[in-house]
């Protein structure tokens, strides 16, 4: 299912703030730490409540490209019990909810993880998560179990954490979340000391930009929906179709790598969805990551695709990354002279021909 922003922090809260409200009276102690924090539970709810407000303005603030959180923090009263705490959760995320629905397509805020910036869905889903894990920090103070809805952790999963792989052999979602953020055990898997999520990828690109297609919305695409993008006449092509029902696959089966998959091109000026570009997964035994495209016909002609392999391959080659990379690679028919000039202008040389493909190759310097 396609992460819906504004409804995914509506459910969390509701489920969440039922939850605390539970705990949010005179029998409880709020000023004792949280479990497994240093904070207090009160200060764990003026962190959620200033999480909340801080990712708004972010959105509001529209701070992508200034390497910096807008310089605002929110603070308790003086004075302010349990209930009044919850009462300031619930406020706050109303208030992020409103501004992610309202947040027009294009708009970044700035976020260090992972490459410096985060869409209004990317700001809705940290905040969900912030709030699902911190709501059960405090819980945990009293020894009261938590445990939210199935379905939206998985969303949370999908969507902030594509590198994990998802819930089997009898796992709970709740569960793997838990994992991945470092506060529970997985079979199989060492306990986290350190963690972070993932925001997808944003790259400019002249005229248009390269947004990476995160795990729900190449399912979506895969099922014929649009993936969160609006697209100029005639796309989808069905190429793009296919390169994301292979990205849903390798995220099921857990083997999926973000920063080896699929890109929409969209064009800056009225942000339309013209193409996609990307790989065909991680770079191979001898270091080649093999790259694709397509646009959508009535977009061809404008340069956009030799702009955006350019600076998808600048931004790629000069990763230094985790997977030793030799170079790009790139096959095309014999008789597509026009992808043969994008790949050319793009830097690509001519390698020895594969099959009955033409081979074209940018080593790494």
């Amino acid at each position: 299912m396609l992460f819906n922003g504004g409804n995914r922090i509506d459910e969390a809260t509701a489920h969440a703030v039922r939850a605390l409200r539970a705990v949010a009276t005179a029998e409880y102690d709020w000023t004792r730490p949280a479990g497994g924090l240093e904070w207090s539970c009160l200060f764990t709810a003026e962190h959620i409540g200033g999480d909340f407000t801080g990712y708004a303005g972010q959105l509001t603030g529209r701070t992508a490209g200034t390497g910096a959180y807008v310089p605002f923090d929110i603070h308790l009263e003086e004075g302010t019990d349990a209930d009044g705490a919850v009462r300031v959760v619930e406020a706050t995320a109303g208030m992020l909810a409103a501004v992610v629905r309202t947040t027009p397509p294009g708009v970044r805020g700035w976020h260090p993880y992972l490459y410096g910036s985060s869409d209004a869905a990317g700001f809705a889903a940290m905040g969900s998560v912030e709030l699902l894990l911190h709501t059960y920090d405090i819980l945990r103070a009293f020894d009261v179990a938590y445990e939210p809805p199935a379905e939206l952790c998985e969303a949370l999963l999908a969507r902030q954490f594509p590198k994990v792989a998802p819930a089997r052999d009898g796992e709970g979602h709740w569960e793997v979340l838990l994992w991945a953020t470092g506060r529970g055990e997985r079979a199989g898997h060492g306990r986290l000391e350190r963690w972070r999520w993932h925001n997808p990828l944003h790259l400019p690109a002249g005229p248009v930009a390269l947004v990476e297609v995160a795990v729900d919305a190449a399912a979506d695409l895969a099922a014929g929906g649009d993936g969160g993008f609006r697209w100029v006449e005639g796309g989808p092509f069905e190429g793009t179709r296919g390169a994301a029902g292979r990205i849903a696959k390798a995220y099921a089966a857990g083997t999926h790598r973000p920063e080896w998959g699929m890109f929409a091109v969209v064009r800056e000026e009225d942000q339309l969805a013209v193409g996609a570009m990307g790989f065909h997964g991680a770079p191979d035994e001898e270091g080649w990551a093999e790259v694709g495209y397509d646009l959508v016909p009535a977009a061809r002609g404008n340069g956009y695709a030799t702009q955006a392999l350019s600076a998808l391959a600048e931004f790629t080659l000069g990763q230094a990354g985790d997977v030793p990379l030799s170079g790009l690679r790139a096959l095309a028919d014999p008789d597509n002279t026009a992808s043969h000039g994008v790949l050319t202008r793009a830097g690509f040389v001519r390698a020895a021909d594969r099959d009955a493909n033409l081979t074209f190759e940018l080593r790494r310097p």
